[in-house]
């Protein structure tokens, strides 16, 4: 039986770039690019790469990309949007909690929750972080944004999510517990039908960010706000941001 974002992203591949918080893409990338000194040498994976919208921004500039994600759905749009752009993009089918490549990456990117931090337990988002890790080369950099767990301690994550989406969140219950936020989520799928998924996401604070991924080995560990499009090492995190950017070395 498939988990409920597996569900998600098989059925809304072709509306996923209508949702509010994929409109930042180029200023996204700018941020990734500095990030690298602007290096275009530097291998890069792009983990969870959904329709590839980072993936082929980023070769749209000259970088060496790979993505990959758990949907065939959301891969085979992003050749069609790679080959509709007219760069060259190597998409993958792999589950992220098993990685395998063959190469060590420079940079390693998880961004906009396209795996960690979606999974059913902790021990499973803890798989993604190390397999992160273990793609990286020594003096590697990631970069990853998630779910802040600041946010729902002052702030609904359904009036939240619900202003910037296409579907619809209902029935949130957020334990303090586990940090998890359970909802029901309505959407129109890519055929035009309506489904409802049971959906469970867990949101860290950033003392457990640092702890997780010292433990992996990863040094000189920023933790920043996120806004949509303007990533920046400058903007504090502060209990109004949805998201947590971090960057990390290897």
């Amino acid at each position: 039986m498939k988990q409920w974002y597996e569900e998600l992203f098989d059925h809304s591949a072709g509306s996923y770039e209508e949702e509010e918080f994929t409109k930042g893409t180029s200023g996204e990338v700018d941020f990734i690019e500095a990030e690298i000194r602007y290096d275009t040498s530097k291998k890069i994976l792009d983990i969870g790469c959904g329709t590839g919208r980072h993936s082929i921004e980023l070769a749209s500039r000259g970088y060496d990309v790979v993505g990959i994600d758990l949907s065939e759905a959301m891969l085979k749009k992003a050749r069609q949007r790679a080959i509709q752009a007219g760069v060259t993009v190597e998409f993958l089918r792999q589950d992220a909690r098993t990685l395998h490549v063959e190469t060590p990456f420079d940079v390693v990117m998880m961004v906009c929750e396209g795996g960690f931090p979606l999974m059913e337990t902790d021990e499973m988002n803890y798989q993604i972080l190390r397999s992160a890790a273990s793609a990286l080369k020594p003096g590697g950099k990631l970069i990853l944004t998630t779910l802040n767990g600041l946010f729902p301690l002052f702030h609904s994550i359904r009036d939240f999510v619900n202003q910037g989406t296409t579907g619809v969140s209902r029935a949130n219950t957020f334990d303090l517990l586990t940090f998890r936020d359970h909802s029901t989520y309505e959407f129109v799928d890519d055929e035009g039908k309506t489904r409802r998924l049971q959906c469970s996401e867990r949101y860290y604070v950033p003392s457990e960010m640092h702890w997780l991924l010292t433990s992996l080995g990863f040094q000189n560990i920023t933790i920043c706000g996120c806004d949509i499009g303007k990533w920046s090492r400058d903007l504090p995190l502060t209990t109004d941001h949805f998201e947590m950017l971090i960057v990390a070395e290897k």
